[in-house]
């Protein structure tokens, strides 16, 4: 008898825990930074609960803080959240038949986090069931309330949190932990190395615009690699 659907939502849900307690970190970096950077505590929330793409979210706080012009911000968040076409585009197969409220809600719960979870269920053999999307709407709903608490620690108790923590290399390490057991073959590998190269080498430019050559880097060696014979 296959899973029923509540019992793959909650599957989702306890796949997803380990990675979204990571995350309690990241979102607590984000919730400082944001107030730090000038936004106020309402809106710094709010961009979490809308936006909910945490590198973006970083990143365009970081750029506001160095009053970076709105069309910078713009351009280079949207680069950095490109990868979730090749996201979207990995798990179309799986979700093409479900009614279009079910896309719309699982494109918005669409993270890092949530898609390792998701796809690795999807590509699981041993996982039949014909309600795997629930599974996906677990996983990120987890991340989604973990996100949204973490947020709110950053933002209201930020301020008491000791420098010396340096949680900011959480977001490396959190994000390495994500990459990693994603590197099972060639293009991958050529993204991530080619997009680390570039980063490195080009931390001086102005607006942080290395990240952004960095992205366009990583995912043109990616496609590149995977084309070739």
């Amino acid at each position: 008898m296959p899973p029923s659907p509540r019992s793959e939502l909650f599957a989702g849900i306890k796949a997803e825990l380990p990675i979204a307690l990571g995350v309690i970190p990241f979102g607590m970096i984000y919730g400082v930074l944001a107030v730090a950077a000038g936004l106020p505590p309402l809106l710094a929330q709010a961009m979490s609960a809308i936006v909910f793409a945490g590198s973006a979210q970083f990143i365009g706080v970081q750029l506001f803080a160095a009053a970076t012009p709105a069309g910078i911000i713009w351009l280079t968040t949207f680069i950095v959240n490109l990868r979730h076409l090749l996201y979207s585009a990995s798990l179309a197969p799986y979700l093409r038949a479900l009614p279009p409220r079910w896309k719309w809600l699982l494109a918005y719960l669409l993270t890092d986090e949530a898609y390792v979870t998701a796809i690795l269920h999807y590509n699981d053999p041993r996982a039949v069931s014909p309600h795997k999307h629930w599974f996906f709407l677990g996983a990120g709903l987890a991340l989604w309330g973990f996100w949204q608490a973490s947020t709110a620690v950053g933002i209201f108790l930020g301020a008491q949190v000791p420098s010396s923590w340096a949680l900011d290399f959480t977001l490396a390490l959190t994000f390495i932990g994500l990459v990693v057991p994603a590197l099972t073959s060639w293009p991958p590998i050529a993204a991530a190395v080619t997009a680390g190269v570039v980063a490195l080498l080009t931390p001086d430019l102005p607006y942080k615009s290395g990240l952004m050559l960095a992205a366009i880097a990583g995912i043109a060696a990616g496609l590149l690699t995977e084309r070739r014979p």
